[in-house]
């Protein structure tokens, strides 16, 4: 995952008011934390922000975060969205090392249309949205995406049998589905055929 470069402010007023109208002049409030230092304010132009996140493939964003004349290596943990309209509303910072792993969780989506969904009439139940990842900051990414194609009705994936991009590790227990795809109707008949067949 490469570092994209976002300039913040030190944020020193804290009570909700301000914030509100911190808010409603395009600033996101925000908090640096992390890597044994005290929990910094920040003030994060709402416009930048948004933009970043619109050309990210998930919220898992690795940040060179540029604040009173430092720089801070960052990991996006977690924002705050507004019910309603969606907009981000807060956003936690954590600080991390260039050659220290992290673990983060990253979400996985499925690439291809199985072949049990399009030859055989089963479904493709997508059981596990997010799964655990330990890698360096320059390694993690920001989703994963399985391919699904050479699955068969009736067959599930799980944790363990995800392919990880190289130097990720994932973490859970590995026997977990992920995937599955159900034995649809054109299955069940063959397999009723087959037992038929069988008994005769």
């Amino acid at each position: 995952m490469e570092a994209v470069a976002l300039n913040v402010q030190s944020r020193s007023e804290l009570r909700r008011n301000r914030v509100k109208k911190l808010r409603a002049s395009g600033v996101l409030p925000g908090v640096l934390y992390g890597c044994s230092q005290d929990p910094k304010p920040l003030a994060v132009c709402a416009k930048d922000f948004e933009k970043m996140l619109k050309h990210s493939a998930s919220e898992n964003v690795l940040v060179d975060l540029s604040v009173d004349g430092g720089n801070h290596l960052a990991l996006i943990q977690e924002v705050q969205h507004h019910p309603l309209t969606g907009n981000p509303l807060h956003v936690d910072f954590r600080a991390v090392v260039e050659d220290e792993p992290v673990i983060i969780s990253v979400p996985i989506e499925p690439k291809g249309e199985a072949y049990g969904v399009k030859n055989e009439g089963g479904l493709l139940e997508h059981v596990l949205f997010n799964i655990k990842v330990k890698a360096l900051p320059k390694d993690l990414p920001e989703v994963i995406h399985v391919d699904v194609t050479e699955m068969h009705s009736g067959q599930t994936l799980h944790l363990g049998e995800i392919p990880l991009p190289d130097n990720v590790e994932v973490i859970g227990e590995k026997g977990i589905p992920a995937f599955s795809v159900s034995i649809g109707r054109a299955a069940r008949a063959e397999a009723a055929q087959q037992e038929a067949s069988a008994k005769s």
